[in-house]
């Protein structure tokens, strides 16, 4: 198969012509046009980009069905232009044995929409306390990703030796924070002393954004991530976790983008109902137009298409573990195409997720993704 006419970006390179795909992978990058025909797609000059990899996911399974499962929240994603996920443990039960994992991974792959990385919890049902601590050997195995998002690890004795295993089994804690800075100070002060993969989760704050700088540079491993929310909009009421900050608290998210203090850009899809809205439940549906907002908020603040590409499919893919993020040859054919200038409005009822819940309707982005491949298979295509 040959995808051709298009522009092709990923975070090392800028070119027109044609991709050559061949047993789902990568063969050629060619700077040519070839003739349309069956197994020739004309990109019609639109930007091919390597696809999405959301390292934040909520997709709700099992125990929401009424929020999002997991093919409404795949088919919502995919659409978004994301054929990894990354899906949080906060489910009913929580996801904490290798058993509920399996469970997901499975039904993952009967689906064949998107690929799944299931993250597993820290601890059991996510209590607070060393005791707790969940079966990393055994889990280790089928996950390379924890957390107890949506809550904080209160116990640092629980956390100092999450870390610890996380450096001894190569996974990753992933950490939710609130209060933002004094959590992640906590977090950063305990793994300067055992040097594990931690992870800090949708940052939002000036603050957070300059511990993690300075930790970077005292050589603390840590990388961390930021939604499209949290840079799109501030100091709105609407409830999410972490809350929209403030003016100079998106400023200094651009700055960290700019620097290299933020490594990834993670949706944090968070599907809910109505009622749940009405009731408070923090949390909004994005992953559908995340693409948008980020792109929209890139071209505002003279950040390139490779930057973002770096943050959104290269550097997660990589955190994976995964053969994507690139054009390198032989990776994996997963890519998406974009019309990098075309202006839609925001509409909840479009939205293929079951959570129609955004404080964005309305409001005008930039960019639109007008198909998804994964492994040289289409689908989805809205060209």
């Amino acid at each position: 198969m040959i995808i051709t006419n298009v522009i092709m970006i990923d975070a090392h390179r800028e070119l027109r012509g044609s991709l050559v795909i061949e047993n789902g992978l990568i063969k050629e990058v060619l700077p040519e046009q070839f003739p349309l025909g069956e197994h020739v797609i004309d990109g019609k000059g639109y930007a091919l980009l390597p696809a999405f990899v959301d390292l934040h996911t909520h997709l709700r399974e099992p125990g929401f069905p009424e929020k999002e499962d997991m093919e409404s929240g795949m088919r919502a994603a995919l659409k978004g232009g994301f054929v990894h996920l990354t899906a949080m443990a906060n489910t009913k039960p929580v996801t904490d044995s290798k058993e509920k994992v399996i469970r997901n991974l499975e039904k993952a792959k009967q689906l064949s929409l998107c690929d799944l990385t299931q993250v597993a919890a820290v601890t059991e049902a996510f209590q607070n306390t060393e005791n707790a601590l969940v079966d990393f050997q055994s889990l280790r195995s089928v996950t390379t990703m924890f957390s107890n998002d949506g809550k904080n690890l209160d116990s640092m004795e629980a956390m100092k030796k999450a870390l610890e295993y996380s450096k001894e089994l190569d996974f990753t804690v992933s950490c939710h924070c609130e209060p933002e800075a004094e959590y992640t100070r906590k977090y950063l002060e305990l793994n300067s002393r055992i040097g594990g993969n931690l992870h800090i989760c949708h940052v939002s704050e000036k603050e957070t954004v300059d511990l993690i700088r300075t930790a970077k540079r005292q050589g603390i491993k840590v990388t961390c991530e930021v939604t499209p929310h949290h840079l799109f909009a501030h100091s709105i009421p609407y409830k999410v976790h972490p809350p929209f900050a403030r003016e100079e608290d998106v400023a200094a998210l651009i700055e960290g983008i700019k620097d290299g203090t933020i490594d990834h850009l993670a949706t944090d899809h968070a599907p809910h109902t109505a009622k749940d809205k009405l009731e408070g439940m923090p949390g909004l549906s994005n992953i559908e137009y995340a693409f948008s907002m980020y792109h929209t908020v890139f071209q505002e603040n003279d950040l390139s298409v490779s930057k973002l590409v770096e943050l959104l499919s290269e550097n997660p893919a990589k955190k994976l573990g995964l053969p994507m993020g690139s054009f390198e040859k032989g990776s994996e054919a997963n890519l998406v195409l974009v019309d990098l200038h075309k202006i839609t409005e925001i509409n909840p009822d479009e939205l293929i997720s079951r959570g129609k819940n955004t404080p964005f309707a309305g409001r005008r982005v930039l960019g639109q993704v007008k198909m998804t491949m994964k492994r040289g298979e289409l689908y989805y295509d809205h060209r």
